[in-house]
């Protein structure tokens, strides 16, 4: 047992004659660990002390009961030095920020490059020093959060960033004299130019000039944001390019602004009972040669549709949260009533998924392929509803 305890853990020794304390390092995944285990006269595993390391205690946190098992349950030492390092390597592939602990050079650097970017740009930053939310303001004065994930090996070494935008972001960072790209499906890479490693510094400012990019954009959103009423998304974020704006009772319009060109006309979906939206949709066909890219989306949509939009200012949004007629509840999940009863003496709204169910457990109602025909709950005219999207 102890040559073959030798031969695997070189640097795992007893330092006593009786061979019941053991001290030394055991490597996993190219890293060692410090540890001590102490066995009682008649070396048997079941009373044997563990001593760990900060780092291997900190690794361990939550799998004590399972290091514990194995512990009482392993014949030898050999045995059991096996089964740990089989735990940790399961913990170190779970946990990849956890398989490398940056060298003392890396906080002083994050250090020095938070100094020079300024610390109030600082919101949060993780107990490991890896996670950093950096805020950062456009022209309009919107606040936006960059999330930055450092590698042990920064600045030589690439991070990861991530950001509450409507495109992908593009931001290059010079590591070890060559432009990588920070995240494979999303950074560009920056051809040929000054091969100084890249700081927090650069990266952020390289940020604002991405926000100064969307600017046109959100500030499209926010005048439809501010004067109309917006059904979905509930609580939009930067993110987000679609706005369903209420029209009327029962009646919307689903836009989705281009963030490259915020200003042209954007792709459009009328919504509600069809006696309605018909002419809506018959006016802007008609009107769409009528759109002026140097207006705003939302003056160019009420002269394209001739109408008002109701307003904060005009209009209590009650007037459109309209519950649905089945299960009697205004939101389902993230939906809202989007399915109507055409018949203008009714008019009453329902959940997708709702009346899909509902007519599906009708004898009478009939399925065609992925629509099901029926009568509407409340004035019994025919209906349909398309088979509810499946979540993923």
């Amino acid at each position: 047992m102890e040559k073959s305890l030798v031969n695997d853990n070189p640097l795992l020794l007893p330092l006593n004659k009786q061979q019941t304390i053991y001290d030394g390092f055991i490597t996993v995944q190219e890293r060692d660990f410090r540890m001590r285990i102490v066995l009682p006269p008649d070396r048997q595993l079941k009373e044997a002390k563990l001593h760990c390391c900060w780092q291997l205690k900190h690794l361990l946190r939550g799998y004590e009961h399972i290091v514990k098992q194995r512990l009482q349950q392993s014949a030898d030492l050999v045995g059991f030095i096996l089964e740990l390092k089989t735990v940790l390597e399961v913990v170190l592939k779970s946990h990849p920020e956890c398989r490398s602990i940056p060298p003392p050079q890396y906080y002083s650097q994050l250090i020095s490059e938070m100094e020079t970017l300024g610390w109030d740009k600082l919101l949060f930053i993780d107990t490991e020093f890896r996670m950093l939310r950096l805020k950062a303001e456009d022209s309009a004065g919107r606040q936006h959060i960059l999330t930055v994930k450092l590698k042990s090996k920064h600045p030589a070494e690439a991070p990861e960033c991530s950001a509450d935008l409507p495109v992908p972001l593009a931001i290059n960072w010079t590591a070890q004299g060559q432009d990588v790209p920070l995240c494979a499906f999303v950074w560009n890479q920056n051809g040929k130019g000054n091969k100084t490693l890249s700081t927090l510094e650069q990266l952020h400012s390289q940020f604002l000039l991405v926000l100064e990019s969307l600017t046109e954009f959100w500030d499209v959103l926010d005048e439809i944001d501010s004067k109309t009423w917006i059904l979905e998304p509930e609580k939009p974020c930067r993110s987000d390019t679609t706005r369903r704006i209420a029209i009327g009772n029962n009646v919307s319009i689903k836009v989705e602004v281009d963030p490259s060109h915020p200003k042209m006309l954007p792709e459009c979906c009328l919504l509600g009972a069809e006696h309605v939206v018909t002419p809506l949709r018959n006016k802007l066909n008609a009107n769409m040669h009528l759109w002026n890219p140097d207006s705003s989306v939302l003056h160019n949509l009420r002269d394209v549709l001739e109408i008002e939009f109701p307003s904060p200012a005009t209009h209590e949004k009650s007037s459109f949260n309209l519950e649905c007629g089945i299960c009697y509840s205004y939101r389902l999940e993230a939906a809202i009533p989007d399915q109507v009863c055409n018949d203008p003496r009714c008019g009453q709204p329902f959940h997708q998924t709702c009346l899909y169910e509902w007519l599906r457990a009708l004898h009478s109602s009939r399925q065609s392929f992925n629509i099901v025909f029926g009568e509407c709950p409340y004035c019994s005219k025919p209906i349909t509803v398309k088979m509810a999207a499946q979540k993923s």
